[in-house]
């Protein structure tokens, strides 16, 4: 047993009744063992460091959240993590309503609903799953408020089922049990006044003043409804003082109060401002030239890259000069571009390609693109040149001045796929993955109807072609527990056999929608229409384990709902709310601080302490290991150490080919990071041709890199921003 010392002052403290009673060594004790039960925690210890920091009058509510952030700060063990999360959720729900429909009463919302049903299928212990960064991150930005906060996360997802479904219970079972997540703008919108449920909008920037600003104006509605915006201005000239109003949009008008606006600009390189335009970003330079606020993204033609390999010269030209080049893709803007070069200004092309890795090793981007696998490879090739992506790069959706794409997301927690009732050890359930999949392409769908539209453009251009994008998370988590590294054959094969999955069942479910419902509006003419699937695109022939050939006849007879399926994003928020490592990455580090919104939490590779602690190597000497490793186990013997290496120590060729082989079953594109811990040209330039060869959409999202200095792991706003 601990020595307890009890204040030399004797305090009192506010109950929940109102009145004031003694501090309570015992209670607090008592309390916190409650909720320590089945936990490897010292909840004596505990309850000590919470009497320490205790203040006359304090409220039992406050004691609640005090005594959550001390058992977060014991970087101990993830228990701890687990305790501070039960302390947080006990506490909500003392201070929240009992019933779904008493919150949503509370709330104003459903009032034509008769909701006491809905009360019997909710399941208050769930919330108690969560760790500390999830619930933290609900409490912060998700959970309904008035006044102060009236929902519960369980609330919370009967509230976006019953939005989506009338008949909610099998929607709301799937979330409850974290199988899978709707996107953050569903989460926060569902069910209240101008629910705005998409993530993404793709819009076709004006070429003169008058549509410059309409869609600025554009830009700054969907934003005030908490989208994320890609816009392409190839056909823009005199780009640096428009992108810095841009820039200035952005900063203004947040989204719908929760998330600062964000915007990302796509060029191709051909543009005469493209250098000015690479410097954008950066830290140096002088401030009129510069728009830090906003991302850069480049939407490269096959050509470029040639010109590159090849040291030839490249031609920038006006876009006035050069009307139409956004327009064509392939070999009809070879000819285009070509006959142009008579004029223009010539550069060598290896010199562009220098400052465009200056710039990514300097600030991260401009994402790379690349204009003709994305139209080649596109289900909306009828529709015309596709000239930009999203905020994340893994959308790519036809865009016009009539038209401002839209998609909707959610992501599959794959981790709940290990395993299956019966079986003998562990194994990924296939059929699991199938069931949620066609789940959530159901459920996307009813987004398209439910969602506000904030412009006619945006319901113009979804209700015509109504795209989804379904993408994933955890998938590293899902190699440890079935002891796969990450680098291994197993998990490649895994890794393809997921996306195969995934594209199978949503392609299944759409032509379901399309036999009751019939084709989106502008199915005839696209490739699905002649019988040609992503994978035909990419020129590869499924496996074996779904049957395609079934599938082609009933696509053949009933066509799809849907013009676009599946798109793995980024998934920072939703994996940190469900405890899954983010969308397809391997784990950046094993023990580390991380910052998001909702505060500073340490984070811990469960995993890899249930690994170590099987082994009774799970001690403190082996935790200042890990810190003083930067989060690597290279100095810690175990058997099972090859699991656990981090992105740092992965060569970049296995996620370049992982992305290849999933991106056969990607009808978009994908949030594709580049890890490089201390990039110099050669490197990039060998990953981006590697990359561009294998017939990628994104090349690169973001580049991380890996300073020896560096700390604290920052979760970046912008993937917050756009995260399912």
């Amino acid at each position: 047993m601990h020595p307890t010392k009890l204040p030399s002052k004797k305090m009192q403290v506010l109950n929940r009744a109102g009145k004031l009673e003694d501090v309570s060594f015992d209670k607090v004790l008592a309390r916190i063992s409650a909720l320590a039960d089945g936990l490897s925690v010292d909840s004596t210890l505990v309850a000590q460091k919470v009497l320490q920091g205790l203040y006359d009058g304090i409220s039992t509510s406050e004691i609640d959240k005090f005594s959550a952030e001390v058992a977060a700060a014991m970087m101990v063990h993830p228990d701890y993590n687990k305790l501070a999360a039960r302390i947080t959720v006990s506490d909500l729900h003392r201070n929240t309503p009992d019933t779904f429909s008493g919150a949503m009463r509370q709330l104003g919302l459903f009032p034509d609903v008769p909701l006491e049903p809905f009360d019997a299928l909710i399941v208050h212990e769930r919330d108690f799953e969560y760790d500390y960064l999830g619930i933290k991150t609900l409490e912060r930005s998700y959970l309904l408020r008035k006044g102060r906060i009236v929902e519960r996360p369980q609330y919370m997802l009967m509230r976006v089922a019953l939005y989506l479904n009338p008949d909610p219970g099998k929607t709301y079972e799937a979330l409850s049990r974290g199988l899978y997540t709707h996107a953050t703008p569903t989460l926060f919108n569902a069910g209240v006044a101008h629910a705005q449920l998409a993530s993404c909008f793709l819009l076709a920037n004006g070429t003169d003043v008058t549509g410059i600003y309409k869609t600025l104006g554009d830009c700054a509605e969907i934003s005030r409804y908490a989208g994320g915006i890609g816009f392409s201005c190839s056909d823009t000239p005199n780009l640096v003082p428009m992108l810095r109003v841009f820039n200035e949009t952005a900063r203004h008008v947040d989204q719908a109060g929760k998330r600062k606006g964000s915007f990302a600009a796509y060029l191709e390189p051909w543009h005469e401002d493209v250098e000015s335009f690479l410097d954008l970003k950066k830290n140096t330079g002088l401030e009129e030239a510069r728009a830090r606020d906003l991302f850069y993204g480049l939407w490269i033609p096959d050509l470029f890259m040639e010109r590159v390999r090849d040291d030839r010269e490249w031609t920038l030209f006006s876009p006035e000069e050069a009307p139409g080049l956004s327009d064509v893709h392939g070999e009809e803007f070879r000819a285009l571009y070509e006959t142009y070069e008579k004029g223009g200004r010539r550069i060598r092309a290896q010199d562009l390609w220098s400052k465009i890795l200056t710039s990514q090793i300097e600030t991260g981007t401009p994402y790379m693109m690349y204009k003709d696998a994305c139209n080649a490879k596109s289900n909306q090739k009828n529709l015309g040149t596709i000239k930009c992506s999203n905020l994340c790069t893994e959308i790519v959706l036809y865009t016009s001045r009539e038209e401002t794409a839209v998609c909707n997301l959610a992501s599959v927690a794959l981790p709940k796929c290990v395993g299956a009732p019966g079986a003998q050890g562990s194994k990924f359930n296939f059929q699991a993955l199938f069931e949620v999949t066609r789940l959530a392409t159901y459920n996307l769908n009813r987004v398209i109807d439910r969602t506000y539209y904030p412009t006619p453009e945006a319901r113009t251009s979804n209700t015509r072609h109504r795209p989804i994008g379904i993408g994933v998370q955890g998938l590293a988590d899902v190699f440890l527990l079935l002891g796969m590294p990450f680098d291994s054959a197993s998990a490649r094969d895994l890794n393809r056999e997921i996306f195969e999955t995934m594209h199978y069942a949503a392609l299944s479910a759409s032509c379901d929608l399309a036999e009751k419902h019939g084709t989106y509006e502008s199915y005839e003419g696209s490739p699905a229409s002649k019988g040609l699937l992503q994978p035909d695109l990419w020129g590869v022939t499924p496996g074996d384990r779904w049957d395609w050939d079934h599938l082609r006849k009933r696509i053949a007879s009933h066509g799809l709902r849907n013009s676009a399926l599946i798109a793995p994003m980024p998934t920072a928020s939703s994996s940190s709310i469900l405890g899954n490592n983010e969308c397809f990455e391997p784990y950046t580090s094993n023990l580390y601080v991380r910052r998001v919104l909702s505060g500073e939490f340490t984070m811990m590779n469960k995993h890899l302490v249930r690994v170590l602690e099987s082994r009774g190597m799970w001690t403190e000497e082996t935790r200042q290991t890990l810190l003083r490793d930067g989060g690597s186990v290279r100095n810690l013997e175990f058997p099972e150490s090859g699991l656990f290496k981090t992105v740092w120590e992965i060569k970049q060729k296995v996620l370049l080919d992982m992305a290849i082989d999933r991106g056969a079953y990607v009808c978009h594109s994908q949030s594709m990071n580049v890890f490089l811990a201390e990039p110099n040209v050669a490197q990039l330039t060998s990953m981006h041709f590697y990359g561009w060869r294998g017939g990628l959409k994104t090349g690169m999202y973001y580049l991380r890199t890996n300073p020896k200095a560096k700390a604290i792991q920052v979760t970046c706003a912008e993937c917050e921003s756009c995260s399912a």
